[in-house]
């Protein structure tokens, strides 16, 4: 099979070519990140890929939630048990060691699991200390990670993506675009001994820096990962040098899908009037580095050329709009903090202690506890068979630990002063509404503080009910003065219950910012103000997360400087609806 590579290629096709360049390098490579819904398209992929490797070569599937003893190894509860002695069990990726393991659902892969995998990835092999052992295994493996996402920021997770040197993305190839796979005979053993005697030159090296440097491809992982895929094309074509063409083929495999932005358009070149025929360095040997100049520029020129070419139209179009930004945040709900639990939640290991308080023991954890003992326990009892009764003792309980997502409150804190009622607090309240019917959709708990006259008042506790937070709202009237500094208590103190409770309070905070009332009910602006910043500070040292919307006609310091003692976003939004209004607090609190 000739993979020399001329700078084009169909999806498939490449998609084919970096299946056959993993099963050449699986460890040097990393692996395949692949991204296609299950069926035919993704099925034919899996089968090509396979049917390239030898019948020995092991792999391994990983499920989802898969423990750690099982993806690491550990104890061999059954044969400790007869043995009365810690015997060793392999886990998953040693099993895979010279092989690969195949990440189910990669884009829901929990980061524990990430972790052993990107650590294994880095080192080769794993370490197991759990149980009484202490083993180091060889774990050198290749990944294919079945990415089904179904939106498109459900991606796995970044650390994984940045050590696999593919990255196949299928969602647009039907069944009738794979046409007929080159299924030439390649002897993949004969091709890997080839592997190891195959060298790249620094002047290819430095054309995929720079390529990569061009493509705002930060990572030098990604570099390494495409001088390693040139090696691999060099010697899958019998030579013993990658060239400008593997190195070429290289970054349209491995660097199209990172880049990060677009080269910039070249500069045309300035017309000779004096001489239109004849340049100013024309005749060899006249500028020494113009000519070393020619020599190089060429093959960078080349590497590029083909990256650009690859990269993917969707990620094109989204490089083109992007224009320097770093990007949108989502503009979901947020979600609430994950939590230690004792009754429920999802399993996130075990601890020692005992059943009490509602707590679950872990059987097989309790007994793997105790098989390492089980020798001495019967020496000591006297009870030398090996049929005797397992002795289990206080100190080898394992109660099971959970973690939950913690459930989010939202504490609107809305300024019904005169100030605020005369600009916007129409508009504010449109847009708490607004976001009211958000939290209710995703079951977030609402609350509503309001502030005016001589102090703030609690409208609404924490509560589910969408009714009762209408008609609070509506309710709301306006007149009186700005006691700032109340209604910034009243929220810190809310969210304080909040978090004793169990849940993550954000606050959201509605005012012009110009507070006219202090404490207790002095009216008073300076006073007011020195007022309303040191309650700020003290919701920032609360360590609460806050946005505050500037509701006044026109940005004002003050509130500025409020948000910032508050440790909280700041929105000027002068002219703004209340459709606006929630989809920028959304996008805020989503962050």
């Amino acid at each position: 099979m000739n993979a020399r590579g001329n700078g084009e290629g169909s999806v498939w096709a490449d998609a084919v070519l970096a299946g056959l360049l993993v099963s050449i390098d699986p460890a040097g490579l990393g692996g395949v990140a692949l991204r296609a819904r299950v069926g035919p398209v993704r099925e034919r992929w899996l089968a090509t890929w396979r049917a390239r490797l030898a019948r020995d070569v092991p792999v391994r599937p990983v499920p989802l939630h898969v423990p750690d003893g099982r993806l690491l190894g550990g104890l061999d509860l059954t044969t400790t048990l007869r043995a009365g002695r810690p015997v060793a069990e392999r886990g998953i990726l040693s099993e895979a060691n010279g092989g690969y393991i195949v990440l189910a659902m990669a884009e829901r892969l929990t980061g524990a699991v990430v972790a052993r995998v990107t650590a294994a990835l880095d080192c080769g092999e794993v370490v197991i200390q759990r149980d009484g052992l202490a083993l180091r295994l060889p774990a050198a493996f290749g990944v294919i990670a079945l990415d089904e996402g179904a939106e498109p920021d459900e991606r796995p997770p970044g650390g994984l993506l940045d050590r696999l040197a593919f990255h196949v993305d299928l969602e647009g190839v039907s069944v009738g675009d794979l046409g007929a796979t080159n299924e030439d005979p390649i002897e993949i053993t004969m091709v890997r001994a080839r592997l190891k005697d195959v060298r790249i030159d620094d002047n290819v090296l430095e054309a995929l820096t720079a390529t990569a440097m061009t493509l705002g491809i930060a990572s030098l992982r990604a570099v390494s990962l495409a001088a390693r895929a040139a090696t691999a094309l060099a010697a899958l074509n019998g030579r013993a040098r990658a060239d400008e063409h593997d190195a070429a083929t290289a970054a349209r495999l491995v660097f199209a899908a990172r880049a990060t932005r677009l080269p910039a358009p070249p500069l045309e070149d300035e017309p000779n009037d004096e001489h239109p025929e004849e340049s100013e360095f024309d005749s060899a040997g006249d500028d020494p580095e113009d000519e070393s100049r020619d020599t190089d520029r060429p093959l960078e020129d080349i590497v590029l050329a083909a990256a650009q070419a690859a990269i993917p139209v969707a990620l094109l179009a989204q490089l083109g709009r992007r224009d320097g930004a770093t990007g949108q945040s989502r503009a979901g709900g947020r979600a609430g903090a994950m939590q230690k639990a004792r009754r429920r939640g999802r399993p996130a290991g075990t601890l020692r202690g005992e059943p009490r308080g509602g707590a679950r023991l872990d059987l097989v954890e309790t007994l793997r506890s105790a098989a390492p003992w089980q020798g001495l326990r019967r020496r000591e009892a006297g009870r030398e068979t090996v049929f005797a009764r397992i002795d289990v003792r206080p100190e080898d309980f394992r109660v099971t630990r959970f973690k939950q997502r913690a459930q989010t409150t939202t504490i609107f804190v809305v300024d019904a002063s005169g100030s605020s009622a005369l600009n916007r607090l129409a508009e504010a309240k449109g847009a708490v509404e607004l976001l009211l019917a958000e939290c209710y959709v995703r079951r977030d708990q609402v609350a509503l503080i309001a502030f005016r006259g001589p102090g703030a008042e609690l409208l609404l506790p924490p509560t589910r009910s969408l009714v009762r937070a209408k008609r609070s709202l509506a309710a709301l009237p306006g007149g009186g003065g700005t006691p700032l500094a109340a209604g910034i208590d009243a929220a810190v103190a809310l969210a304080d219950l909040v978090r004793r409770r169990g849940d993550t309070p954000t606050v959201l905070v509605f005012t012009d910012g110009r507070a006219n009332v202090a404490r207790g009910g002095k009216p008073g602006r300076a006073d007011a103000e020195s007022d309303a910043l040191g309650a700020a500070r003290q919701l920032r040292l609360a360590g609460l997360s806050a946005v505050l919307l500037d509701t006044s006609p026109r940005p004002h310091p003050e509130a500025e400087r409020l948000a910032r003692e508050m440790g909280a976003r700041y929105m000027p939004l002068p002219r703004a609806d209340a459709a606006t209004l929630s989809v920028a607090i959304r996008t805020s609190v989503g962050e």
